[in-house]
């Protein structure tokens, strides 16, 4: 897996770090009431980049974005994990691949340097890092860094409970170093949280603002490209449907008009590009 280009936003860089790149899911499979007829005007569009044309599944990435800034080095979304149990996708389950761990050094940075991990929601897939196992007990993989994450996400993922919780969450709360804060955080006036509820309780996107340029990580608001062109899709595994659906609609409208950088959690390589409007409905146009 070759590594990305760096994102200079002016005395902000971001970089990818990809844990994995695949197939996931047919799109019927990933959202409510969707027919394989209702994809066929889009697969031109989409393969070989975002859909595999033989086996007709959404192609997806599991990324975190490496933020440095004058002052911190931070973390958005710390993907699956090591050895994490997994009920939502049998692969992921007591995975053994620490390469993430080796990709994040190939950009410069070891754990002990990271200042803050921003989560923007509490799934499996962009919290697994957060801990990992040291001599038989979890303990936060990054042992200097504040981990930031709405109180609210916090509350609906104690309530979840299950494996999830034990592995990647209490384990930070416990050591003392999560930082438990409001869906409009602001971390430096660079930084900062932006409510976005919908796919979960919690869910926020992490604005970036650089001296030239600005940006957002959108986290999991929206999933695929193929939700720029249907941006009413419900995507199976949102916890509130049209709260999401609004969301996303209010984002994809306000990335249109203000062209800012948008960083994806789970579009395929390279994974960045910007909004635009295509009609009623929206496109997005690669970096």
């Amino acid at each position: 897996m070759t590594a990305s280009a760096t994102i200079d936003l002016g005395g902000v860089t971001v970089d990818r770090v990809v844990e994995m790149e695949f197939p996931f899911a047919t799109v019927p499979q990933l959202f409510v009431d969707v027919s394989d007829e209702e994809v066929a005007p889009h697969r031109a569009a989409l393969e070989p980049w975002a859909l595999d044309p033989e086996s007709g599944r959404l192609i997806i990435a599991v990324q975190s974005y490496l933020v440095r800034t004058l002052h911190h080095t931070i973390l958005i979304d710390t993907c699956v994990g090591c050895e994490k149990t997994s009920t939502f996708l049998p692969a992921w389950h007591m995975r053994r691949d620490r390469s993430w761990l080796d990709r994040l050094a190939a950009a410069g940075v070891q754990p002990e340097a990271v200042d803050f991990v921003m989560c923007t929601h509490l799934h499996s897939d962009h919290c697994g890092w957060n801990t990992q196992r040291i001599d038989g007990r979890w303990a936060p993989t990054f042992p200097n860094a504040r981990y930031v994450m709405t109180r609210r996400e916090v509350e609906a993922a104690e309530a979840r409970g299950a494996a999830q919780w034990e592995e990647s969450i209490a384990p930070v709360i416990a050591a003392g170093q999560a930082l438990l804060v409001d869906g409009d955080h602001a971390l430096d006036d660079q930084v900062r949280f932006e409510p976005t509820p919908g796919h979960t309780p919690g869910h926020v996107a992490v604005g970036l603002a650089g001296t030239t340029r600005q940006a957002v990580m959108c986290g999991d608001l929206i999933h695929s490209p193929i939700q720029c062109a249907q941006p009413d899709w419900r995507y199976r595994n949102d916890a509130d449907p049209q709260e999401a659906l609004r969301t996303r609609r209010a984002f994809l409208e306000a990335g249109s008009e203000s062209g800012r950088l948008v960083l994806t959690a789970h579009f395929p390589a390279p994974s960045m590009g910007r909004v635009v409007t295509e009609g009623e409905a929206f496109g997005f146009e690669f970096v």
